[in-house]
């Protein structure tokens, strides 16, 4: 629905609401009607899931394979020797991903936003998950937007909506209501968006849309939507894989056959001929590989960066350029200091940085 195109009075008739905001009873209502104003995490594993994840690489079946066959030749101690190195891979796996994923969990159990809001006509603070469509929402400098809304007042009121425009100049906003058809989130300046924020002024807004039916969650959908891919790390690993199953049945055909050909008995020619393939599996890849991943999110970690699965380490280390829309969009939303001008001496604060401090450069003026 086109709410930029109405006028707010039409707007409150809509949703059924007033300047005065909603009443206790609509609230509750409305939470069973619309659900609570919060994004579906459909990307959100169970530990199960996580535990059963590393037993899907097929160089990890092969290993499975090869501990089962070698168990039934007799040579038991070989079988138990892969399961070690299987379950010590899974575990290794294991506690590295599903450390992320609690780590993620806990993130977002810290920051729960509250909101001022108008209701039963007195200005209260509630948690922004309570949020439901007719809400009137109080803003100021320095607010994160919660919902979608329609602006019904506005002194000088600005936000920054780069996380879904890409524009890192914060947009004026007006209560008044708009003519043209199909304008674009950016040029909607009597609305506000979830996930923006409030840089200058002060207003309200009645909400229209929460949860999965803001902006914010359509583009949240989409991203769920999108099938996962293997990294090139997981694509040259089913593939070594394959090759390695595939070489394994040649070495069994051609053992076998040469063996009988030059009159060995068939049931020893075969278990020679299985136990030379189980042999050619490379046991301690897996576990190298994992290793080695571990290490590297480890030191990701120690650079305030989680990594959900371990396959992702390599993806990400081999990183080069990053390819942006815009000038802008990339930023900490801060303002840092580059040069002092001090009695004439110019200092540049960006010349050289290094562990242990700044070291600073000074420039003739």
């Amino acid at each position: 629905m086109s709410w930029y195109r109405k006028e707010t009075d039409a707007v409150f008739e809509e949703l059924n609401s007033s300047k005065d905001g909603l009443t206790s009873e609509q609230v509750e209502k409305r939470l069973e009607q619309y659900g609570p104003n919060e994004l579906e995490e459909r990307g959100m594993r169970s530990p199960w899931s996580v535990l059963l994840g590393q037993f899907t690489d097929t160089m990890v079946i092969i290993l499975i394979v090869a501990a089962v066959i070698s168990f039934f030749l007799g040579e038991t101690t070989d079988a138990i020797m892969i399961l070690i190195i299987v379950v010590l891979n899974a575990i290794l796996g294991f506690t590295q991903e599903y450390r992320a994923e609690k780590a993620i969990a806990a993130l977002k159990k810290m920051s729960v936003p509250t909101v001022r809001v108008r209701r039963d006509g007195q200005i209260k603070e509630v948690e922004a998950i309570s949020l439901v469509p007719g809400d009137i929402v109080l803003f100021e400098a320095g607010d994160r937007v919660p919902a979608d809304g329609r602006v019904v007042e506005s002194v000088n009121l600005r936000a920054e909506e780069a996380a879904l425009t890409g524009e890192s100049v914060p947009v004026d906003k007006t209560d008044k209501k708009l003519e043209d058809e199909k304008l674009p989130i950016g040029d909607q300046k009597n609305m506000v968006f979830a996930g923006t924020a409030i840089t200058y002024g002060r207003g309200s807004a009645v909400v229209v849309e929460t949860g999965m039916n803001t902006e914010l969650g359509n583009i949240a959908d989409m991203i769920q939507q999108v099938t996962e891919e293997k990294t090139p790390l997981q694509r040259r690993m089913d593939e070594l894989g394959k090759w390695l199953a595939i070489a394994a049945f040649v070495l069994v055909a051609i053992v076998f056959a040469v063996g009988v050909w030059r009159g060995g008995e068939i049931n020893e020619m075969f278990l020679t001929a299985v136990g030379l393939a189980v042999a050619a599996v490379p046991e301690g890849l897996v576990a190298v590989v994992t290793i080695a991943l571990a290490l590297g999110a480890q030191r990701m970690v120690k650079r305030n960066a989680l990594i959900r699965k371990l396959p992702a380490v390599e993806t990400l280390g081999s990183i080069t350029t990053i390819c942006s829309d815009k000038t802008g969009t990339l930023t900490e939303n801060r303002m840092t200091v580059t040069v002092l001008d001090i009695a004439g001496t110019r200092i540049d604060l960006t010349t050289k940085m290094e562990k242990t401090g700044a070291t600073l450069k000074k420039e003739e003026p």
